[in-house]
């Protein structure tokens, strides 16, 4: 191979800005493979126009797209790497979105205080029985999976007929968010003195909950989208754990009013937690 036509290792990294280290562990892991290793030396040597590709890895590894992912990006054409992208773009805008709703709601809390923001009361929440389809999911996959549940439980309803004895709420067994999964199940309650389900789909089942206390307060517009809704519940917690209850149950989301869009103004939701006085040591 003529080698004038190539660029030693040395020379490459500084035209390409990555180090000769980067670019050993770039053609070890064959996201940046050289055009030739001399089999004396085992000194490097790329061609020419690799140089765009070095320069593409660099700015593909400032994104912290791990290295795995650059080699199956760059082997995918061009189509695909601008896809793949506006794609991390637009994950990268909500994170930021997130980070600032996060910010500016602990900002909030340290100068206003939860209860500024929230107000929490305690009612007393009928016995139910409900339709419930549950999953284990973290918040990318909570809308698409409470869209799909509530579809299939209204197609459910609608065939009995049932009356519904209630607005459809959510019950969070643990933490979910960008981070955690946990499950949650999707619960639409219907009187239990009128028409019953019949042939449920795998995965729908009825249940019948007992009365409780709930710990309560109401969220509209942007404030019940995430990540805005968690100070919502955090308030709740909060409240329950200054008046001394127990945590009594999975917390609820309740649909007060929903237009379908996260943010929309007409939202109007609940956050409700189920308390009980604390058992004596």
């Amino acid at each position: 191979m003529d080698r004038k036509s190539l660029l030693p290792i040395g020379q490459f990294s500084q035209a390409s800005g990555l180090s000769i280290t980067a670019l050993r562990h770039y053609d070890a892991s064959g996201v940046l493979v050289p055009a030739f290793v001399d089999p004396v030396s085992g000194y490097r040597y790329f061609r020419r126009d690799q140089v765009r590709t070095a320069q593409s890895v660099r700015a593909l590894r400032r994104l912290d797209i791990p290295v795995e992912e650059v080699r199956r990006l760059l082997d995918g054409g061009q189509e695909a790497l601008a896809t793949a992208l506006r794609a991390h773009l637009a994950a990268a805008e909500r994170r930021l979105e997130t980070q600032r709703s996060l910010v500016h709601g602990l900002l909030s809390r340290m100068t206003e205080g939860a209860d500024m923001t929230h107000h929490v009361t305690a009612r007393q929440g009928p016995a139910e029985r409900i339709l419930v389809v549950g999953a284990t999911v973290d918040n990318s996959g909570l809308d698409p999976f409470l869209r799909r549940a509530y579809q299939e439980m209204y197609a459910v309803a609608g065939r009995g007929p049932l009356t519904f004895a209630g607005p459809a709420f959510v019950r969070f067994h643990g933490v979910c968010d960008d981070e955690n999964e946990t499950l949650v199940e999707a619960c639409l309650p219907f009187w239990e003195d009128g028409a019953q389900p019949a042939g449920l789909p795998e995965g729908m089942n009825v249940r019948d909950l007992p009365e409780s206390t709930l710990a309560c307060t109401r969220i509209e517009g942007a404030a019940a989208a995430f990540p805005r809704i968690l100070g919502a519940y955090d308030a709740v917690a909060d409240w329950i754990s200054e008046h001394g209850f127990a945590f009594a149950g999975p917390v609820r989301m309740i649909y007060r009013r929903w237009t379908g869009t996260p943010d929309d103004p007409g939202n109007r939701l609940e956050i409700a937690w189920p308390i009980d006085e604390p058992a004596d040591d």
